[in-house]
């Protein structure tokens, strides 16, 4: 167990670093950020300077390792845009992301599985075949779409939720939270549900599938010889091994549902890392777009690691195959 948590934490650091490289590489293509940040009057002596006060003088290899050095201790350099600290203006957005794909994550893994099981187990009826034809809008739709026929229907047609904004927030530790307002609750509904559709969607369709091929084994037709119930045979012997794979599938959503939140948040207007990430490339900020992608290669690496680990001690079979090899 421990030479494959060290293993995989090995694999993980390797990724980072690559991912950290092509991301600083192809921002060299983006612009050059002193033209936004200096005025039609400057001179080629303002510019040497500027860029020499950045360290873009300097050459790449120099600068990459500058910036993995600081990024190791948390520092990412200042904003080009905002003359801020980025790792400051990251904790300031942070809590709008991350509550926001909290409540898209737990949406689309307790109704997408929970669906996924009713369609399984009703997939005759009316109801069920009702849901899997509704289903194929999370599947089929861009997210940008999605977003705005909610808006249309529920803000602008309905007035009940707001279309833009995060709503009235609650400093708590150092924390900016909207659980505990009701307009911060109000305005999470519609980027919630925009976000988490597809990750819902996809997540039924796969319970569904290996649900429906779990009941087809022989051990789940003993456990009905048996007179077991039928509750009983659904939940606790199908379901729990239909979760092994789904596990995987689900860790996985879980990061793209922090990825794909910059398009939630552009069509919504959410203050989140994903909205400032949009504006950073509008004013070719490097410092905050390499400390985005650093920062969702780091939540991805962590719950692809998350997902193994928990994939290793839910699945015996390959505690068994790691021991008959040794």
């Amino acid at each position: 167990m421990l030479a494959f948590v060290i293993r995989r934490v090995l694999q993980s650091i390797l990724v980072l670093l690559v991912v950290g490289l092509v991301a600083f590489s192809m921002f060299r293509f983006v612009g050059d950020p002193v033209d936004n940040m200096l005025g039609q009057e400057r001179t080629q002596a303002d510019i040497e300077r500027l860029r020499s006060q950045l360290g873009l003088d300097q050459p790449f290899a120099v600068q990459y390792f500058k910036f993995l050095q600081g990024a190791a201790q948390g520092n990412f350099g200042v904003s080009y845009r905002q003359g801020r600290p980025v790792s400051d203006i990251l904790m300031e957005r942070a809590p709008a992301t991350l509550e926001l794909a909290a409540v898209s994550g737990f949406l689309a893994i307790s109704i997408g599985i929970a669906l996924g099981v009713f369609t399984a187990i009703r997939r005759n009826g009316f109801t069920a075949n009702a849901i899997m034809s509704v289903s194929l809008i999370g599947v089929s739709l861009p997210t940008f779409l999605i977003g705005i026929l909610l808006i249309y229907l529920f803000s602008v047609e309905l007035g009940w939720l707001p279309s833009f904004g995060r709503g009235e927030t609650v400093i708590i530790g150092g924390w900016s939270t909207g659980f505990l307002t009701e307009s911060g609750l109000k305005a999470l509904i519609l980027p919630s549900i925009t976000l988490g559709l597809y990750q819902m969607t996809l997540i039924m369709r796969l319970v569904r599938s290996e649900m429906l091929e779990v009941l087809r084994q022989d051990y789940i037709r003993f456990a009905r010889a048996r007179g077991l119930r039928d509750r009983a045979v659904n939940f606790r012997h199908a379901l729990k091994n239909t979760l092994v794979p789904v596990i995987t599938v689900t860790g996985l959503q879980l990061g793209s549902i922090i990825a794909f939140a910059i398009i939630t948040e552009t069509v919504f207007q959410w203050p989140g890392v994903g909205l400032l990430f949009i504006n950073a490339i509008q004013f070719v900020d490097i410092p905050v777009m390499a400390a985005y992608l650093m920062l969702i290669s780091v939540m991805f690496v962590a719950i692809n690691l998350i997902v193994d680990l928990l994939y290793f001690a839910i699945d015996p079979r390959l505690r068994v195959d790691r021991t008959a090899a040794h």
